[in-house]
């Protein structure tokens, strides 16, 4: 079963409309909750009267900041560890806020009604005083003299200074260079935009919380809510349904799931709250937003000898979950991408500023890290003359195992073969062909290449259990979580190639505090070499104790049962037992040998903490119109490595939705603020654009396969790959489109109107 293409088995209930999202799960006769939102970027809020709000038909609690700290209840938790330079400065991050307001959106009070109508009509009728401040929501422009300050505890808005790397070994790097590339590059604010928004029902028993929510991990969740209310972690039960799409972003504790809890504990009765799509541009969190100046050093025949980079890191009014980590831990991992370099200094600076919090979004901190090496080596080729492969290949790393210049051990890859497979496919005799044709319809066309290096692993630690149901149905308990990845199918194909049933003989549990014992959930593309090497050794310890029961029953040593094709046969007899006898056998107390446990359910932990590396070089071909700069992508091209491939289907459909995200993000998203005022200017769908299908060109991806000894199936990381190498693809594409005409800078995204501009100042 590994290594085959298996359809879903979760697309069944999917596309008959039999999946279960937490707005379907509502209980009947549930109220319903609104929240209040500010309208300004940064205030102070001198009185709050919600008496109109209270009066309205329907409307049973009106929540403040005021109320909720008066229960005790604390501010939001932000347990990223990074390292820094001096503190880490996390101011307190109220649920619903009390005396500022910080950003756009910030909750500002929780209204409860019978109905969503009337739950928001209330929300409406609360009459806040707010006195403007300044605002500033630019990181660079933050951490200047002079700009607004957000909070007395973060003089200059520094949230944090970050340093990883050799600083003397990057001044030799440098000193000894024949060449200095040097960009300023902007990896711009963008929202992660599930087609499912964030929700939640909460409900409280008198003694016990339960939180259905869509999300991506529960027992990170219920633990920051235990610190948060002041109690035990056995005071909460949380658990997700099916998840339509989180990305990162459901990864955290929000401010409405601590007032939706609040509310239910004072009211005794279920609540619930489903987000508009306006709200999430508003209030959930947004990704990237990395800026600063970087520059390579080479000798005289193009070999990198150090890269340098000082970055600002937004961190937006507060510290998000684990947004100190994204731009700091995440980014030194891979930063130096698929390439020997020496010497290596990265230093950030962390800024607050009056915009919605920063946490981590599919690759979070990779796709940053690889946006930068490479915009540095594209412009190292294009300064140096070498053909943008060939630089590629004469730097990239090519001897395991290796330890970047930022301490990451990588013990296998196929950086040089990667790019090898891809020149093959360039076409550039036919893209010569394709240039000079779309030049004959007015039209610009231009051709670019990237590679990517993934680190990815998440959170470290991961736990499973194997446990035969009394329906004749193996559960999989697993910390891990699906938001769409295909887990159920590819962890049932797993669990039938170890122990030899049938694929449909698997049900996969997760999301569940109360069935699952710990998990770190879904996040930095870590389900299958964390989560699914848990389950391996589960079902390891499930083949044991089957084993011992066969040796007992078959009278014979344990050594001498070979198990295969979920038979145990005694190798000098040729007696066996199918597993499905020995789980019955091992009910039976008559039947177990002295000192085993009755059944054959097993648990482990998987204490590891490898990272794998994914990699790849991604080719794009684009075309603009020279009238109105508008970009089309024609063809897109990746040769992306991730070990050993246990459903090529599903990996071939994970690389390509993050490739539409990573094409997106270099061509159409983004966040933008009024830099005066710090007003969202994109708070809908008619402000932020998606793409679409009409956007992509088929995205070709061609499987080499290295894998990793790191875990016992040789799987790497999949799920963030795509968005980490898509944007500078795209990028060095529409440059080289421009560069006939003088254009030799452009930042993302390459809009219609920003590629036009560019043109129109370089003529």
């Amino acid at each position: 079963m590994i290594g085959e293409n298996r359809r879903r088995i979760e697309d069944a209930r999917f596309l008959l409309g039999e999946g279960r999202y937490v707005a379907d799960l509502i209980p009947s006769g549930a109220l319903h909750g609104a929240v209040l939102r500010s309208p300004h970027a940064h205030a102070r809020i001198t009185a709050v009267d919600a008496a109109a709000a209270r009066a309205l038909p329907g409307v049973a609690l009106v929540l403040t900041g005021a109320d909720l700290a008066d229960e005790g209840i604390g501010p939001l938790p932000c347990p990223a560890v990074v390292a820094t330079i001096g503190p880490l400065i996390i101011p307190d991050r109220p649920a619903l806020a009390r005396d500022e307001v910080k950003h756009v959106g910030e909750p500002v009070a929780f209204v409860v009604a019978a109905t969503p109508a009337q739950a928001r009509d209330a929300a409406e009728a609360i009459l806040v005083d707010y006195d403007p401040l300044p605002a500033v929501v630019d990181s660079r422009a933050a951490l200047a003299p002079g700009a607004p300050q957000l909070w007395p505890e973060a003089p200059g808005n520094r949230a944090f200074r970050f340093e990883r790397g050799d600083r003397a070994a990057m001044q030799a790097g440098f000193a000894a260079a024949a060449r200095v590339v040097e960009l300023d590059l902007v990896n711009h604010r963008v929202h992660a935009a599930p087609i499912e928004p964030r929700g939640a029902v909460a409900s409280w028993d008198g003694s016990r919380f339960d939180l259905l929510f869509s999300g991506m991990g529960v027992h990170g969740i219920r633990a920051q809510l235990a610190t948060v209310f002041g109690l035990d972690e056995a005071a909460f039960h949380l658990r997700c349904p099916d998840v339509g799409g989180g990305f990162g972003m459901k990864n955290f504790l929000f401010p409405e799931h601590v007032a939706l809890l609040a509310a239910a504990r004072r009211l005794g009765h279920p609540v619930a709250w489903i987000a508009e799509h306006t709200e999430e541009f508003q209030g959930a969190v947004h990704a990237r937003d990395f800026q600063g100046k970087a520059r390579l050093a080479l000798d005289a025949e193009g070999r990198f000898l150090a890269l340098h980079a000082q970055m600002a890191g937004d961190m937006g009014a507060y510290c998000s979950a684990f947004g100190p980590a994204v731009p700091t831990n995440s980014v030194s991992t891979a930063i130096g991408g698929v390439y020997a370099i020496p010497a290596i200094l990265l230093e950030v600076e962390g800024a607050f500023t009056n915009s919605l919090p920063v946490d981590a979004y599919r690759g979070a901190g990779k796709p940053e890290a690889n946006y930068l090496t490479e915009r540095l080596v594209e412009a190292a080729a294009r300064a140096t003359g070498i053909d943008a492969v060939e630089i590629r290949r004469r730097n990239a790393i090519a001897a395991f195992p290796y330890r970047s210049a930022t301490g990451m051990l990588m013990d296998t890859g196929r950086f040089r073969d990667n790019l090898g497979d891809l020149e093959a496919l360039l076409d550039r005799e036919g893209f010569a062909a394709r240039r000079a044709e779309s030049e004959a319809r007015g039209m610009l066309r231009g051709q670019g290449v990237a590679c990517f290096l993934e680190t990815s692993r998440g959170a470290p630690r991961e736990w499973a259990a194997v446990r035969f149901a009394a329906d004749g149905m193996v559960d999989l308990a697993i910390g891990t979580q699906s938001n769409g990845q295909g887990l159920e199918t590819s962890f049932a194909q797993i669990a039938s190639a170890w122990l030899g049933l049938e694929e449909s003989r698997f049900r996969l549990v997760q999301a569940d505090t109360d069935l699952v014992a710990f998990g770190n959930g879904h996040g930095g593309a870590r389900s299958l070499h964390v989560g699914a090497t848990a389950l391996v050794l589960a079902m390891d310890k499930v083949i044991e104790k089957a084993r011992r029961l066969a040796g007992h029953l078959l009278q014979v040593a344990p050594e001498s049962v070979e198990f295969a094709e979920g038979c145990f046969t005694c190798t000098a007899t040729g007696q066996a037992f199918t597993l499905d006898a020995l789980v019955e056998a091992s009910r039976d107390p008559e039947d177990v040998p002295e000192g085993m446990e009755l059944g054959l359910d097993a648990e482990a932990m998987n204490l590891s903490e490898l990272v794998t590396f994914p990699s790849g070089a991604h080719c794009a071909e684009v075309e603009i119109d020279r009238e109105t700069g508008a970009v089309t992508l024609a063809r897109y091209q990746a040769v992306d490595d991730y070990g050993a491939l246990v459903n090529p289907m599903l990996t071939r459909g994970q690389v390509q939705g993050g490739l539409a995200q990573g094409i997106g993000q270099a061509l159409q998203e983004r966040i933008a603020y009024d830099p005066e005022t710090g007003q969202l200017l994109s708070a809908s769908f008619m402000d932020y654009a998606l793409p679409r299908a009409a956007d992509l060109p088929d995205l070709a991806i061609t499987f080499g396969e290295a894998p990793t000894q790191s875990n016992p199936l040789g799987v790497k990381g999949v799920g963030q790959a795509g968005a980490i190498g898509a944007p500078q693809t795209v990028m060095h594409a529409v440059l080289d489109a421009l560069r006939p005409l003088g254009v030799t800078a452009l930042q993302m995204p390459a809009t219609a109107e920003s590629v036009w501009r560019a043109m129109r100042d370089a003529n």
